[in-house]
């Protein structure tokens, strides 16, 4: 509710002060800040949103460099992205992670937007069939939070996120990376995490 919030306020007072939202664009912040607030304020926004930026990396760094980890100590990658620095961190994957970030710098702003909403929406969606699913097949399966209303429920719950998702890509599924737009990338990315499942080292032990 918080973020939410957080995020409806200035975009109520900006439109109460008149300004359209077609003008909107990457820095409007900053240009919004500077028009009201005189070049000090320019200054300060453009400041914080640095420090977001930074932060929301750090974030990500962290957090979604454990998931190639997890995947090698699953045996669905290699099992150099175990290797751990003697604080416990998984440097390999957290090097081979920002290197990919790094490169996606190169493809703009708009179709980096496309391909995280695609990808991280999608791995947003696969939670929400997980939920339904464990709700099928362990339905007494013991949990500490409890969505409510059944299946009906847990349905219900995924349908707005993906009707969100859905619209996202439909809106800019016409960026472009190259020869490609960016929906088709995401989609070919997608696959190739389809198929690593499926024909990586852990299922070709297992067959």
């Amino acid at each position: 509710m918080i973020v939410v919030v957080t995020y409806i306020v200035p975009i109520l007072a900006v439109q109460h002060q008149g300004v359209s939202s077609s003008a909107w664009d990457t820095g409007f912040w900053v240009t919004v800040a500077g028009r009201f607030g005189g070049q000090k304020l320019a200054v300060f926004m453009t400041a914080a949103g640095v420090v977001a930026a930074l932060s929301t990396f750090n974030a990500l760094v962290l957090t979604l460099s454990r998931l190639p980890y997890a995947m090698a100590r699953d045996g669905f990658l290699p099992q150099v992205f175990v290797k751990e620095n003697g604080r416990g961190a998984p440097w390999v994957a957290i090097l081979i992670c920002g290197a990919f970030w790094a490169l996606a710098m190169v493809l703009g702003f708009d179709a980096t937007v496309m391909l995280d909403v695609l990808m991280t929406g999608l791995s947003i969606l696969l939670e929400f069939a997980s939920l339904i699913a464990l709700r099928i097949r362990e339905p007494n399966l013991a949990r500490p939070f409890r969505v409510k209303g059944g299946y009906a429920g847990a349905v219900l719950l995924a349908i707005p996120p993906a009707i969100l998702i859905a619209l996202s890509c439909a809106r800019n599924h016409a960026e472009r990376v190259g020869p490609l737009n960016a929906f088709t990338l995401g989609l070919v990315l997608i696959l190739l995490g389809v198929a690593l499942y499926f024909f990586g080292p852990r299922s070709r032990t297992e067959s």
